[in-house]
């Protein structure tokens, strides 16, 4: 693991996801990875209980991580990989929290889905550990991490604000970058020592399309 990413969603982790892929981290864990993925629940679910993660065998396949739920065990994630580097992805607050409560928070896969979901999960493992996933991510992100209060604007804006001072204070300032993704490739390969790709900077996962997007994502598993 050499980049932790310890910026909530919505703050251009998507984004950023594809611009280190395209400098030289090959394979970069999003919360995308954990849908597609949903055997990765297990780990997660360790996580979740404060137990002990095998994050080895979690990341073996990555070199980066960006994103939930990442974000939110960004200090177990950079004491156990001390020599990796620390991208913090930060937004207007008032920008930020619209665009959560328009995308994440609100995302619903729709009856279909869940239908046949539940139909696939006797005969399907993908199927049982996506529902999981679900679940598990309703239970870490809403109700423990934001205390089932993000629907209180200024509770979660709060939050969200005291996050960024958190990582500040954990994390050394040699070791961390603070990225916008206005910001453009210049301080990101500057930071980690890449060259300037010949491509504009990438914007993905934009608020109108997100639902959609997310949708694709659980139906390539059931």
């Amino acid at each position: 693991m050499k980049v932790i990413g310890a910026g909530y969603g919505r703050t251009g982790t998507k984004s950023l996801q594809i611009a280190l892929e395209k400098i030289g981290y090959e394979s970069c864990y999003h919360m995308e990875k954990l849908l597609t993925n949903p055997g990765d629940v297990v780990h997660w679910k360790k996580a979740y209980k404060e137990e002990k993660v095998n994050w080895d065998e979690l990341f073996a396949d990555y070199n980066s991580i960006v994103d939930f739920p990442g974000a939110m065990f960004y200090k177990e994630l950079a004491n156990y990989y001390p020599e990796a580097k620390i991208i913090l992805t930060v937004r207007d607050p008032q920008s930020w929290y619209e665009s959560v409560k328009n995308t994440i928070y609100s995302f619903d896969p729709g009856v279909k889905f869940k239908l046949r979901l539940v139909s696939k999960m006797p005969f399907s493992s993908d199927a049982r550990n996506l529902l999981k996933v679900i679940q598990l991510n309703d239970k870490s992100i809403w109700d423990k991490y934001f205390e089932g209060k993000f629907e209180n604007k200024e509770y979660a804006i709060n939050k969200f604000k005291n996050h960024i001072d958190d990582v500040k204070r954990a994390i050394p300032k040699e070791r961390l970058l603070i990225f916008e993704s206005k910001d453009g490739w210049e301080p990101l390969c500057k930071f980690l020592g890449k060259e300037v790709p010949n491509s504009p900077y990438p914007r993905s996962n934009q608020k109108e399309n997100f639902h959609q997007w997310a949708l694709g994502l659980v139906e390539q598993v059931v």
